[in-house]
């Protein structure tokens, strides 16, 4: 049995063919104006001179060397400044030194003056009297004053009759036979040892037994 086939719509040969790719020409004409008015617009955006002269800013070479002379002068002039203040600084320290070591040997010998006049005063009573024990007694309280004001000063006398033989404090001249019970001892000095605080001043000539 034959189907029936209706009949296709007449074609209307007036109506304008679309193309397949008629959107995309449209499309492509658009885009196509669109590059030439950005090509143009590109165009006079290059023929527009830059600021200035059109070249690009150079930095200018006299003025970073005039700033880096400036900053060298400026260094120069700290550093000469420096060294005279270092140098004042040295002389006024060896200045105050020299000061502070005559100040204490000014304060010493004030110390001693009294004793000075004592001795005066002894001198001239043993020459009128003849009491040796008055005498005596002076010379003790004068050798008494002067060890007080070398105590005062800070000087002390090193002591070593009975103790062991200290090479840091004592300098043994002799030895002595002893016996067992004196032996590394110190038995006898033969001239006194004194030190400043903590500091020798002259060591002990002591005898020690053996």
């Amino acid at each position: 049995m034959k189907r029936k086939v209706s009949n296709p719509e007449p074609v209307d040969d007036a109506k304008e063919p679309v193309s397949e790719n008629g959107g995309a020409a449209a499309e492509g004409t658009s885009s196509d104006n669109v590059s030439v008015d950005d090509a143009s617009q590109t165009d006079t955006l290059a023929d527009e001179p830059a600021d200035g002269d059109g070249c690009p800013e150079q930095p200018d070479a006299n003025g970073s060397r005039d700033g880096l002379e400036h900053e060298v002068a400026e260094w120069k002039d700290k550093y000469l400044r420096l060294q005279a203040e270092f140098d004042n600084y040295r002389k006024r320290t060896l200045r105050e030194k020299m000061e502070l070591v005559e100040r204490g040997g000014a304060d010493v010998i004030k110390a001693m003056l009294p004793i000075a006049d004592d001795m005066d005063r002894a001198l001239d009573a043993m020459a009128k009297s003849d009491d040796i024990e008055a005498l005596r007694a002076g010379i003790a309280l004068i050798a008494q004053k002067f060890h007080d004001a070398l105590k005062a000063c800070g000087v002390s006398e090193i002591d070593a009759i009975g103790l062991e033989l200290d090479t840091d404090h004592h300098e043994a001249v002799a030895r002595f036979q002893a016996g067992e019970e004196q032996r590394g001892k110190i038995v006898d000095v033969v001239q006194k040892g004194y030190k400043l605080r903590d500091r020798v001043l002259r060591f002990a000539k002591v005898v020690v037994g053996e």
